[in-house]
């Protein structure tokens, strides 16, 4: 793999210009996804590329947080950090789950010590400004960064896109930020049903018209974040969220479709989400990530043949190299092999020690 930061405006045009991609050498997570058994189980890491890499931190002192997301060059440099220094079953590409609300027009800022923050959250009086028309055209950035990435990774790994669900972007729009309890955003719920069902229905769209964009850029998998299924019970997600769901798994795979695009896996990850989990399932959703507050037997009981992804707590990695991996053996046992991809039941933490990320790949590959 190259190093991007030597590529020249004029190479970077290059690589995008190449229409067919490197031949991959290591297919274990979708072979997972599909139910497939490979030789040994994937593991890829959620934020796997972010602050508690020394490589991003250096790269974090010469440009903002969404000057990388919204350059190629600078984030496929960063989608490659994790690749070149572990072995990695996957790459993700490195954007964030609020580029959305910046093409839809809201400023967004991401705040030392305090994370992403609205400049102007959105109210019922402001609803009407959003510009949802071509909005992924304003998106194209990412679209960009994928296949100059697939074209650097040289088939070592697959790549995944993402996106947040809508009840998390509605969240983070309304509240202005990392939310405490969604209060602002729950109000709209039972307060303004039309206009949130308007609202939910618009997002959707664009994530649909959003992820297809990016699996025919060259992503090969792709996650649908929603980062705030602790707020709701269940009677509301169904109520609101379920539709979604269905609307956006089958959209993604129905335009594919039709224009002669092979369908790839799609991931759903609920963070405090463990009472919702048959919903995303019902959608037709192929893998479930759940976090670490969720056992997967309970799962395993009712779904048998649904691939999970997860979820060892991210706070393990603090532990001594012995204990950690006494952890990460306890959780292979209640997943076992078969239709299992391993990860973190939530992002790494920006002080994790490198040398647990290590022992943890290691440890997850020594099992057969």
């Amino acid at each position: 793999m190259l190093n991007n930061m030597d590529l020249t405006e004029e190479q970077v045009q290059e690589f995008l210009a190449k229409q067919d991609f490197p031949p991959m050498k290591n297919t274990r997570i979708l072979q997972a996804a599909r139910g497939e058994i490979p030789d040994k189980l994937p593991i890829w890491i959620m934020r796997q590329a972010g602050r508690y890499l020394p490589e991003f931190q250096a790269l974090r002192k010469e440009h903002s947080f969404f000057k990388i997301c919204q350059t190629p060059k600078l984030a496929c440099e960063a989608t490659l950090l994790p690749i070149r220094r572990y072995d990695l079953d996957a790459a993700i590409i490195f954007s964030d789950i609020l580029v959305i609300p910046q093409a839809l027009g809201m400023e967004v800022l991401m705040v030392p010590e305090k994370g992403p923050v609205f400049t102007s959250p959105l109210t019922l009086e402001t609803y009407n400004t959003l510009t949802w028309e071509n909005a992924v055209n304003r998106l194209s950035y990412v679209g960009d960064a994928i296949r100059l990435t697939r074209h650097q990774l040289e088939g070592r790994v697959p790549l995944l896109g993402f996106s947040a669900a809508p009840w998390t972007l509605m969240v983070y729009m309304i509240e202005g930020g990392s939310p405490k309890a969604a209060m602002h955003a729950r109000k709209w719920l039972y307060a303004e049903e039309a206009t949130t069902i308007d609202f939910l229905q618009k997002l959707a769209d664009v994530i649909v018209d959003y992820l297809v964009m990016q699996v025919k850029s060259g992503a090969q998998m792709l996650q649908l974040f929603e980062s705030c299924a602790e707020f709701l019970n269940v009677e509301m997600y169904e109520k609101l969220m379920a539709p979604m769901l269905k609307k956006i798994r089958e959209g993604v795979r129905d335009k594919l479709l039709q224009e002669n695009v092979e369908p790839v896996p799609m991931v759903f990850f609920g963070k405090g989400g463990s009472h919702l989990v048959d919903i995303p399932i019902k959608a037709g959703f192929d893998v479930i990530s759940i976090d670490w507050i969720t056992d997967p037997r309970s799962i395993r009981s009712r779904h048998s043949n649904v691939t999970l992804q997860g979820n060892l707590d991210p706070c393990a990695m603090y532990c001594k190299k012995e204990e950690l991996v006494v952890h990460i053996k306890k959780m292979y046992e209640k997943f076992g092999f078969k239709n299992y991809i391993v990860n973190l039941g939530h992002g790494i933490h920006l002080d994790t020690p490198t040398e647990s990320v290590a022992t943890f790949v290691e440890t997850v590959h020594s099992f057969m």
